[in-house]
């Protein structure tokens, strides 16, 4: 038979966002009763027979063989994501970065190259020019939503395309549709990280990406607590369709005596080798607690983003209104240089973080930062409460000035990730801050 990744998640029925975030990929449990996801606190899992762990290490049959590689608390997560993500299957790890490294991984080897837009997080600038460098793997960075920029840039050695839904900290949203369109042609699958918008904005499968990635860190955990990050596969991309271009996912695997990918798991390939060989040789995996944790924090996704969505709009235009302000950016802003394209892709909002310069240059801007109350200062985004920081001081600073400078990241640019607070409280604080620059 066909492994199957998320077998429980193949049964779900169609249901709504709010419905699926709350239900998907866990039902009670048959023996005890419990209708909350448990936390099975184990690190290897009972074989009913020889055959069955024959079966199982073989890829031959699902189930929990160890728990570097599945453990049932994280799988039902894994499959709440991919219900949610409208994908075909999903691996939950230890952080968004694991989820990034993994995807890379998973396509490329040494003297492959990858295209990237240059509106990303500045950690993810460094897997691009240094971690993945080192192992032979050349990144071409162009403007976001360049199209053309992106053909030029392609190559025969070309493995993905890449992208942020929204971009981090530009807050420009990528026209997903148009290069998924550009990428069929060539062919190259498209990545798409969409922790910024989160799968009640925008599912980027519907649109024919071929891989998500999440920071379940972020909205989805909704807290600020608990590590994760996930690897979706959308089912979308037909890894055989230039021969020998994706040879980890369509050609033998020694390491499972001989298993191609797209035939054994012919739904969710992608996700498979993710969690079957990445995780088992390289390790990030997310923790049972950890998973029930994030999984707590799925249930009321669409709500908090509903709430931060409509407060992030509001600071936004009373930002764009303030005299101490010399620019904003905000996709939800009608004047925004995306807004046309988010308005088209997102639903029911268009996320939670703002940026903006304060006049006066990078020393006001730090003063702001230094003299809020009620934000909180620091690296994350996504919590329920506001959160600050100074971009080009911190998640960007290995940047060189050059490197700031093809991300079109200003010295001055202060991020604000908009929680659910009283959006009165909120503006508050940043009036009495700005006051202060």
């Amino acid at each position: 038979m066909p492994f199957q990744l998320n077998p429980d998640f193949a049964k779900e029925p169609a249901k709504h966002f709010d419905t699926l975030q709350v239900h998907a990929g866990y039902a009670p449990d048959p023996v005890t009763g419990s209708c909350s996801l448990p936390i099975y606190q184990s690190a290897a899992f009972e074989f009913k027979d020889a055959e069955d762990g024959a079966e199982k290490f073989g890829l031959r049959r699902p189930g929990n063989v160890y728990g570097r590689l599945t453990n049932t608390t994280t799988d039902d997560l894994a499959a709440r994501i991919a219900a949610l993500e409208g994908g075909t299957g999903a691996v939950a790890v230890a952080s968004g970065h694991a989820a990034e490294f993994l995807t890379f991984l998973n396509l490329v080897e040494a003297g492959d190259e990858i295209v990237a837009s240059n509106s990303l997080y500045g950690g993810t600038w460094n897997i691009f020019l240094h971690t993945l460098a080192n192992l032979g793997v050349k990144t071409t960075f162009v403007e976001n939503n360049d199209i053309d920029a992106f053909e030029k840039a392609t190559t025969d050695k070309t493995k993905f395309w890449y992208v942020e839904t929204i971009g981090n900290p530009r807050v420009d949203v990528a026209d997903v549709p148009a290069l998924v369109e550009a990428a069929n042609k060539v062919p190259v699958p498209v990545v798409v990280d969409n922790t910024f918008a989160t799968p009640y904005l925008y599912r980027p499968a519907e649109d024919g990406a071929a891989v998500v990635i999440e920071s379940l860190t972020k909205w989805i955990g909704g807290h600020g607590t608990t590590l994760g990050g996930a690897v979706i596969d959308t089912g979308n991309f037909d890894w055989n369709q230039v021969p020998g271009k994706w040879p980890q996912l369509t050609e033998p695997d020694p390491s499972y005596h001989g298993l191609v990918y797209t035939e054994a798991a012919p739904d969710a390939p992608f996700a498979t080798r993710v969690q079957t060989l990445l995780l088992r040789d390289v390790g990030p995996t997310l923790s049972p607690l950890a998973a029930q944790q994030i999984g707590i924090g799925v249930e009321t996704l669409s709500l908090r983003v509903e709430r931060i969505s409509e407060n992030a709009l509001a600071v936004a235009q009373w930002l764009k209104s303030n005299p101490k302000v010399a620019w904003v950016r905000y996709p939800g802003l009608e004047d925004d240089p995306t807004h046309d394209i988010a308005a088209r892709l997102f639903n029911g909002g268009y996320g939670g973080v703002v940026v903006f310069g304060v006049k006066g240059g990078r020393q006001a801007g730090l003063n702001v930062v230094n003299n809020v109350k009620l934000f909180t200062h620091l690296a994350n985004v996504g919590d329920a409460k506001s959160l600050i920081i100074h971009p080009a001081s911190t998640t960007h600073s290995q940047l060189s000035p050059e490197q700031l400078k093809e991300a079109n990241l200003s010295e001055d640019l202060i991020r604000l990730s908009i929680g659910i607070e009283n959006i009165t409280d909120i503006i508050d604080d940043l009036d009495q801050a700005l006051a202060k620059a």
